[in-house]
């Protein structure tokens, strides 16, 4: 029996990978447009940052995770999603003493969740993130926002819709929650089990339940913006205030729940409206998350990020047939006919790389002919032709593939002559 990939997983081969490698570096140099600094944190941690971080309430936690033991009995987790993490280590390093605040921060890696695989989910997926901690600023909120959205419109995006919320202040959200289990609670035998453990815990959680999102009472639950104190509502009001100067389009759905427990005022979901792209919509989520890094171990400290998963930038592109411009091509294949010829091109080709060349030359023995084929599939600009007679002459032939055009250059000049006609 052959041994497969693992259920969930994907190998990104090339051909693929390539459109991973744009978008990675579209991204990369938006967050240095916008001053995120790099990190990057282990793939598992301890599980107990899970629980407090993520909320042991949530699908993630009660469902999902991946979690071991290893061998000195410690209980460890792979990483389920980013912010946790970062939170970890912005304590752990103590980022907070820094004088430049807010931190500003931005990862991107394999994130992993058990559950069903489906189109543009995956149980090992890559997240791309963004984390600001230090401030309370509201216009910080419309920042990461205005990041998110950037990033969609770059890579071409259309069909694309930022949806936002408020959940409040802690006082907002306690007032909302006794309204909530009061609503609920008459007919809570009606609800599948999750609901029914979650009424006391969290009842917010109730909201963003997959299995019952049809019942009736989902629809008439109280709304948390008729909850919310005039601080939280002058918060939301700002943030929305700066996503209109920003030309930033957004509708507001007092229904939008994240589905992570940390989440407090600015809640915000982009979606894609793109034909056929899936049941599942949402492309990325965040919001704020005041009292996390309390809840982990450290000072009082607000923050605000979200996460996006690159499989359903990919899967959105698809749908809405963005090709990305990532053509490979090579500037020089070098066609070898006799000895003495293939073995001068291992130092030619050696030279032609150290110049910051992109060169290949043929190692499979081929005749004229194929190693011409080969250079075509490589879609290479330049093919420079040597045999034994030019050796002698110390020339070689030069033909551009576009045009056809061949010409004899001096050895010494081949360099300074690609070098000239691709940069």
């Amino acid at each position: 029996m052959s041994i497969q990939i693992p259920r969930g997983t994907q190998d990104i081969l090339p051909g693929q990978v390539e459109k991973w490698q744009y978008i990675e570096q579209k991204a990369r140099a938006l967050c240095n447009n916008y001053q995120y600094k790099e990190i990057r944190t282990p793939i598992f941690e301890q599980t107990e940052l899970f629980l407090r971080g993520v909320g042991d309430t949530t699908d993630i936690v009660q469902k999902e995770m991946y979690t071991f033991e290893d061998r000195g009995g410690r209980s460890l987790t792979l990483r389920p999603e980013g912010t946790a993490a970062v939170v970890r280590s912005y304590i752990e390093n103590k980022m907070y003493g820094d004088p430049n605040q807010p931190i500003k921060l931005f990862y991107m890696g394999p994130m992993f969740r058990y559950e069903r695989p489906q189109a543009g989910r995956y149980r090992q997926f890559v997240q791309f993130g963004v984390e600001a901690l230090g401030s309370q600023d509201p216009a910080i909120d419309a920042e990461v926002i205005s990041l998110a959205m950037k990033l969609y419109e770059s890579l071409g995006l259309k069909n694309i819709q930022l949806v936002i919320n408020s959940l409040g202040d802690k006082e907002s959200r306690l007032a909302h929650r006794e309204a909530l289990i009061n609503h609920f609670q008459p007919r809570i035998g009606e609800f599948c089990s999750d609901c029914q453990k979650r009424l006391e815990k969290n009842p917010l959680r109730i909201l963003d339940c997959k299995k019952d999102r049809d019942h009736e009472l989902m629809a008439t639950a109280p709304s948390i913006l008729d909850y919310l104190n005039e601080e939280s509502k002058r918060y939301f009001d700002k943030v929305q205030e700066y996503l209109t100067l920003l030309n930033i389009p957004f509708t507001v759905d007092s229904t939008l729940v994240r589905g992570l427990d940390y989440y407090n005022h600015t809640a915000f979901e982009i979606m894609s409206n793109a034909e056929g792209f899936g049941a599942i919509t949402t492309l990325c989520g965040g919001g704020r998350y005041n009292g996390l890094v309390e809840e982990i171990g450290g000072p009082e400290t607000p923050g605000i990020g979200f996460a996006l998963s690159i499989e359903r930038l990919l899967a959105a592109l698809e749908a809405e047939g963005i090709e990305l411009p990532v053509e490979e091509t090579i500037d020089c294949y070098i066609v070898t006919l006799g000895d003495k010829a293939k073995d001068y091109a291992v130092k030619l080709l050696s030279d032609l790389r150290a110049e910051g060349i992109s060169a290949e030359k043929d190692y499979m023995d081929r005749k004229m002919k194929a190693q011409f084929k080969a250079a075509d599939r490589m879609k290479a600009q330049f093919v420079a032709i040597l045999g034994e007679d030019e050796l002698e002459k110390e020339v070689i032939n030069v033909k551009q593939m576009a045009t056809g055009e061949q010409e004899e250059v001096s050895l010494s000049q081949l360099i300074p002559y690609i070098k000239q006609r691709t940069s």
